[in-house]
């Protein structure tokens, strides 16, 4: 037989299992791109042909395969942050940062026309993960450059004893504020939770008198707050020792006022008497008199002052002590 005439054949076997492949890779591509997860910390947009679609929770979810819908999750409960002037390599109970600075972020000028180095970072949330994905393309540089712009804004207004000492506070209060306020303008989807000043120095050249200027500043609370402490010691001390003596003086008022008015009543019901009989009254009280004027008193002798004749001999016995 010629080898012209010879005609193969397919095995039956080898079109089987290609059908199989295909439709085993085919179902393995259906359920690969039918369901995703979103963890607890996360909120999931659904796009259908790129179009809006839902914001999905956590959990387990259905798309329509094949890339017809694709979801993006997004972490909403996750608190992010941003860092300025420094990058932290390793974060732990021993940080490690980079050795490099970055003065092109934190070199502000202050309000007094010094120049200060100032690091801060600042931490928010995503709120609304919709407006974070499409609201606007570059978001980091957004947030980091209006960051900027509110630190260098109110480190302007302010001095350089001022941003390094007490203004610190005031700074990271109004920075949150204002950097939220700007962001919700934008749309950005956003919300600042903190904002933390981290090392203000002044420049290298001066930075020694600096310290001391700063050394004497805590050297003035020192001693604002041990006067603070002496006054609240002294001041209610002084408060009951002046009560005491209003007190004082306020009993003795009443009792000269009482002390009087007895004096009235009985001055008052002597007259009465003296109205009644003068001469026995004034008796009475020339008597009363002599006796307050004497009492507690010995050895006294009285001599009538219309006496004409000569001095009664008195007796000068100490035993007696009486006149005869």
């Amino acid at each position: 037989m010629s080898d012209r005439n010879v005609t193969p054949v397919r095995s039956p076997i080898k079109a089987g299992m290609i059908v199989i492949g295909i439709v085993a890779v085919a179902a393995i591509a259906f359920f690969a791109t039918s369901f995703y997860v979103v963890d607890q910390t996360e909120e999931a947009i659904l796009l259908t042909f790129g179009r809006y679609t839902l914001t999905a929770g956590p959990g387990l979810h259905y798309k329509m395969p094949f890339g017809i819908q694709q979801n993006y999750n997004v972490p909403t409960k996750v608190v992010q942050t941003e860092q300025f002037g420094f990058r932290t390599l390793q974060s732990g109970i021993v940080s490690t940062y980079e050795d490099r600075r970055f003065p092109e972020e934190s070199t502000m000028l202050t309000g007094d026309l010094n120049i200060v180095d100032v690091e801060w970072i600042i931490q928010y949330r995503i709120t609304d993960p919709k407006a974070w994905l499409f609201n606007l393309d570059d978001r980091h540089k957004t947030i980091r450059d209006i960051s900027q712009s509110v630190i260098n804004l109110l480190v302007g207004d302010r001095t350089i004893l001022d941003v390094i000492g007490s203004q610190r506070t005031a700074i990271e209060v109004a920075a949150t504020e204002l950097m939220n306020e700007v962001l919700g303008g934008y749309g950005l989807g956003i919300q600042v939770i903190a904002v933390r000043l981290q090392n203000i120095v002044p420049p290298s050249g001066v930075q020694a008198a600096f310290e001391d200027v700063n050394k004497a500043q805590q050297d003035m609370n020192r001693l604002i707050n041990e006067g603070k402490e002496a006054y609240n010691r002294e001041i209610p001390r002084a408060t009951g020792e002046a009560d005491r003596q209003v007190q004082v003086a306020r009993g003795y008022a009443a009792e000269r006022v009482n002390e009087a008015r007895g004096d009235v009543a009985r001055f008052l019901s002597v007259y009465e008497e003296y109205r009644k009989a003068p001469g026995i009254t004034r008796d009475r009280l020339y008597y009363e008199m002599i006796e307050q004027v004497f009492a507690g008193q010995s050895g006294v002798q009285l001599v009538d002052s219309e006496l004409s004749n000569f001095i009664p001999l008195m007796n000068l016995d100490s035993r007696t002590g009486g006149a005869e």
